[in-house]
């Protein structure tokens, strides 16, 4: 199993990440970037809740969350 869990899903990317860091960005493709996380079974269990619709988030952190990930994509880092 690889030890990074990859995904271009800027929603999932910003629920997931309230909880665990994002170890790096790729932007390698310039019309896709991949958000990368350490891939462990704390990561496991917030993406198994998040795709069965389990996952709770407070609405102002998580609108926060997506501000803060949008910077980053389009800011210097």
């Amino acid at each position: 199993m690889e030890s990074f869990y990859r995904t271009t899903d800027l929603a999932l990317a910003a629920a997931v990440s309230m909880f665990v860091p994002i170890e790096d960005i790729n932007r390698q493709n310039p019309r896709r970037v991949e958000f990368i996380f350490e891939r462990n079974s704390k990561l496991e269990k917030l993406l198994k809740r998040y795709w069965n619709n389990q996952l709770e988030v407070e609405p102002k952190k998580y609108f926060n969350q997506l501000k803060i990930l949008k910077s980053r994509l389009y800011g210097q880092e």
